[in-house]
């Protein structure tokens, strides 16, 4: 069996070695569920198999990327795809909060003040109430996906085009609620998956895409038209806009996105600062 920790895991393996306890309570899936670990000289065992060196552990505990512990080997959590000519890696945030993806150098989510799941449930706020279908355009790690379960959605499609963020979604253990079979996996490029719905097909959609300098196509008004033909009347859209830099620093994003909207038919557009967004209906 394979396991997931990063340096707040291993800092409370550490920290119960320097204290001379011969165990220490922590978790081997970054929180998601404790684990009792068993400090034997030089080693951390876990179910009765010497895991890690408290060498090992100490690299760990001084680096922000996950690893990966498994029988043979203890790995970082970071790779690069010559497909996409990509940097990929999973960085922890906490003890007990999921971690970001970070795809060369740009993290998936918000990090400062604010946990990768607490900014999940902001950006759904938007939405009000969640049922039915919803469609997930960009699954990343799949916590919107999760998220709109747990919040009342009967069925959730979400939409993944970068090898690089399905293959940390199949390591990360906050990802593992993916399997659930009420969430139905798509590979490709969303702005194509789309046209394969139906007219008014969903009742809720959420849209938090790569910045408009990686997939700028995600951000056009002939995308957001086909947004507008599969969401049914009565139905919800967030966009996530985020805090664009770069070239895009002194452009005004969200108000382009909320003027692309209204030309698309979307109604009751309006900026959501909190959630850094913009949120809009279909009459």
């Amino acid at each position: 069996m394979s396991w997931v920790i990063s340096k707040y895991q291993a800092a409370q393996m550490l920290d119960a070695v320097a204290a001379g306890k011969g165990s220490a309570e922590s978790s081997a899936d970054l929180g998601v569920s404790p684990v009792t670990v068993s400090l034997k000289p030089p080693y951390a065992v876990i179910d009765g198999v010497p895991r890690l060196s408290f060498e090992q552990l100490e690299i760990i505990a001084a680096d922000d990327t996950c690893y990966l512990v498994e029988e043979e080997a203890v790995s970082k959590i970071s790779f690069f795809l010559k497909e996409t000519g990509r940097v990929y890696k999973l960085f922890a945030t906490g003890l007990k909060t999921p971690p970001t993806a970070e795809i060369s150098g740009i993290r998936m989510h918000r990090t400062k003040g604010i946990d990768p799941w607490a900014d999940t449930l902001e950006k759904l706020k938007s939405l009000g109430r969640i049922r039915g279908r919803v469609l997930d355009c960009c699954m990343g790690l799949g916590y919107t996906a999760i998220a709109s379960l747990k919040a009342g959605a009967e069925e959730v499609y979400t939409v993944e085009e970068d090898e690089g963020m399905r293959m940390l979604a199949k390591i990360n253990p906050w990802s593992f609620g993916l399997q659930d079979d009420r969430i139905k996996k798509i590979a490709g490029d969303v702005s194509e998956v789309v046209k394969g719905f139906s007219d008014s097909s969903f009742d809720a959609i959420i849209h938090d895409p790569p910045r408009m300098a990686l997939a700028g196509h995600l951000y056009s008004l002939e995308f957001y038209s086909q947004l507008y033909r599969v969401m049914k009347a009565g139905g919800r859209l967030y966009h996530y806009v985020g805090s664009p830099g770069g070239r895009y620093r002194s452009k005004d994003i969200p108000s382009g996105v909320a003027k692309r909207l209204k030309a698309a038919g979307f109604t009751g557009v309006r900026e959501e600062s909190g959630a850094l967004g913009v949120s809009a209906g279909k009459s």
